[in-house]
């Protein structure tokens, strides 16, 4: 017999169905309060609200813990790559070595973009902003891809997912090299997923361009890193998108849209801004007495998380990763970069920054790693997009999958005029 959860308003009592997860707090099912009560309940951004049941990632802020299909982040990006995790995500299950070898194959040979999507780049200016680019051009994929559209057919949600994740890469590097004004570079099947980007971005016809296994390396830990992560305002988005019954090219590029936001995806950019303003590693204490003070506007970005109430798990691996990475570039003496590191040095040891939890998170370190990379910050949020794309996939998957789901549709907290009867123009005052 399942958990009753009671309500009761004035003399009225009502009983609601409490639900077990595998992890995480009980959920109190209220699909019937509006027909049994006739009311709703207020939520402003869906905090307290779950609305799907989902079997892929699992996050607990307290506790510091974010868990792909039940595997430790940290475990997946120390021992697996990229395209390992995209397999876990879409299928629920780690893959063996033939599976392994098939699905990287699938996802190197989809990479090639329509000779024609390139001209579609032309439509826009030079100065426009990468992300911009990446939701007209991922939007418009399904004008191109049109023969996998039909979401009630699961040969073509497969195949329409292996695209979408196979060339989002050569599309955010063909963004970024309209945006820098160099030629396209083609995908190379040889290389891995993570190689084959770099590459796309940095090479140029003039000369060979070989990658560096620890730019490589990191790059592919920074996708593991933002692969997925719960029911957050993109995710949530492209679930929303999905219910309506839209195609997967364009509900991907919805996610995008709203990762463009600067409380979402842009973090890592308003890092590295704040850290341009800090200016020097001796205005450090200026500005962190700046941050303690309530009534200073001034604010630390890259430290805490809404979710992660301890120290971000995926901030520990990109720090790692950022020392690595300045380690192979051999990169001692840029003043931002310096900044960074004695600021990150202060938020660990301060009191102030202990007791409010505030740790370095994952924004401020994937900034600072594609920073050292060559990325100008116009970029960071599109490579967020290109590592998200695998979650936003197994997330409209399992959505469209779930035979309980229907059109996404919040209600409201109506504030404005009641009943009113209209006026003739020449009667209003």
């Amino acid at each position: 017999m399942s958990d009753k959860a009671t309500l009761t308003i004035g003399d009225e009592t009502w009983e609601f169905n409490v639900r077990k997860g595998t992890l995480g707090p009980d959920v109190i099912d209220i699909g019937a309060l509006y027909k049994d009560t006739g009311r709703f309940t207020y939520d402003p951004g869906f905090t307290s609200t779950a609305p799907c049941d989902s079997k892929i990632t699992f996050i607990d802020g307290d506790a510091g813990v974010l868990l792909y299909r039940g595997y430790p982040i940290e475990q997946l990006a120390e021992h697996g790559d990229f395209t390992e995790t995209c397999y876990l995500l879409l299928y629920g299950e780690l893959p063996t070595a033939k599976q392994k070898a098939d699905f990287d194959r699938r996802v190197t040979y989809h990479t090639m973009v329509h000779e024609q999507m390139m001209r579609f780049y032309t439509g826009f200016r030079r100065d426009a902003h990468p992300m911009a680019v990446m939701v007209g051009v991922v939007g418009a994929m399904s004008a191109f891809y049109h023969d996998s559209i039909d979401i009630s057919d699961p040969h073509q949600r497969m195949v329409a997912s292996l695209r979408l994740l196979a060339k989002m890469p050569t599309i955010a590097a063909m963004a970024y090299k309209y945006h820098i004004g160099q030629p396209f570079v083609y995908p190379l099947n040889a290389l891995d997923y993570a190689s084959n980007f770099l590459r796309m971005c940095f090479a140029v016809p003039a000369e060979d361009y070989v990658v560096n296994p620890v730019l490589a390396r990191a790059i592919d830990r920074i996708f593991i890193l933002h692969a997925d992560h719960e029911q957050n305002a993109s995710t949530s988005t492209v679930r929303l998108a999905g219910s309506s019954g839209a195609n997967p090219f364009a509900c991907i590029a919805a996610g995008i849209a709203c990762l463009w936001g600067p409380a979402h995806g842009g973090a890592n950019e308003a890092a590295l801004h704040m850290l341009a303003e800090i200016g020097t590693a001796d205005r450090i204490p200026e500005y962190i007495n700046r941050a303690k003070d309530k009534n200073d506007p001034f604010r630390l970005m890259g430290f805490g998380h809404r979710v992660y109430k301890n120290y971000d798990p995926r901030a520990k691996i990109m720090q790692q990763t950022t020392h690595e990475v300045l380690g192979a570039l051999g990169i001692n003496d840029d003043p931002l970069l310096e900044v960074a590191m004695e600021l990150e040095k202060i938020a660990l040891t301060d009191e102030y920054f202990i007791e409010k939890k505030l740790y370095p998170n994952i924004d401020f370190y994937s900034g600072i790693t594609l920073k050292a990379l060559g990325f100008p910050t116009t970029m960071f949020t599109v490579l967020f997009a290109v590592a998200r794309t695998v979650g936003w996939i197994a997330q409209w998957k399992e959505m469209v999958e779930d035979p309980s789901q229907r059109i996404g549709r919040p209600r409201q907290l109506y504030s404005g005029a009641t009943t009113r009867d209209y006026l003739p123009i020449d009667r209003r005052r």
